[in-house]
């Protein structure tokens, strides 16, 4: 009865000197310009180029839009914090960027097997990509990573708007489940089951369906008999499993495999891999690695 009831967090952000900040904040704004351009031009090339329209490079598109989604949710309000050693977020607002981290981040969850299953069938049942990669089949498997991405959110999100808060200092750079956990004074049992028990085998079920894809494909590519169609298939895989590996080994060291001793700092440092830099590093992935993304550019350039 004695609680006092938060109206408003405190994000603490980098604590440290206004030089260093003032760094921070332009590297950082950098980074997120680069980021929205970036994925924003997948988008583009994605939608008007005909030789990108493929199951692929959609499913490409939907990873650029979430990156967006994701990255646009979080920076603005790191970069205030930079530039103001910190920055208030009512509880509404912080809950909202709490919701929308993540629906971004369940949905990547998703979509990532989804990507492995279209490149298992392209490299192990090559005949019949077409007939089982179908354009309504390739937005229902999207839509339903949409729609778990919303309720897996929706499962973390509501009981954590029902705790009370003991504190109103967020020692992080936005507003997650770990920080917000700290602070709850109330029982939070059940958001501790649902995020280490259901949460850790979810995360390690995606995994190990990514692994079985790719370990078929592996299988599939060693019998092929010339070096030439390896190297051909192999290349078709590379960027995405670059994206995999680095898109699951943060959230693991996150949240399911925290690093003994994690300060405050590098709980901060980590987390900046999967809200600032993976989004940044996805297009660049791709389309470094991507002759047909490369022949796209140089299409629409002509045009222009």
């Amino acid at each position: 009865d004695n609680l006092t009831v938060i109206s408003e967090f405190f994000l603490l952000g980098f604590q440290g000197s206004q030089y260093l900040r003032n760094v921070l904040f332009f590297q950082f704004l950098i980074l997120f310009g680069a980021t929205i351009c970036g994925n924003l031009l997948i988008i583009v090339l994605v939608s008007t180029s005909k030789i990108l329209h493929t199951p692929m490079y959609f499913f490409i598109s939907q990873l650029s839009l979430s990156d967006i989604l994701l990255t646009t949710n979080i920076t603005p309000k790191m970069l205030h914090i930079l530039l103001n050693n910190g920055g208030a977020i009512t509880f509404t607002g912080c809950l909202t960027q709490f919701y929308f981290f993540g629906f971004t981040l369940n949905f990547v969850c998703f979509l990532l097997p989804a990507m492995s299953y279209d490149r298992y069938v392209a490299v192990c049942n090559p005949l019949r990509y077409i007939s089982i990669m179908r354009s309504v089949f390739c937005i229902q498997l999207v839509a339903l990573c949409w729609m778990m991405g919303f309720v897996g959110s929706l499962i973390l999100t509501v009981p954590s708007s029902q705790f009370h808060y003991c504190g109103a200092n967020i020692d992080h750079l936005y507003c997650d489940i770990v920080p917000l956990l700290k602070l709850a004074c109330s029982n939070a049992f059940i958001v501790q089951i649902e995020l280490y028990v259901i949460g850790s085998p979810f995360i390690f079920s995606q995994i190990l369906i990514v692994v079985v894809f790719y370990t078929c494909i592996v299988l599939a590519v060693l019998r092929i008999s010339t070096s030439t169609g390896r190297q051909k298939a192999f290349s078709t895989c590379s960027s995405h499993l670059i994206v995999v590996f680095i898109f699951y080994w943060t959230i693991v060291i996150v949240y399911v495999f925290p690093i003994k001793g994690q300060t405050s700092t590098i709980s901060k440092v980590v987390s900046l891999l999967y809200t600032v830099f993976t989004p940044l590093m996805n297009p660049i992935i791709y389309s470094l690695r991507n002759k047909d993304i490369k022949k796209a550019v140089q299409q629409t350039l002509r045009k222009h």
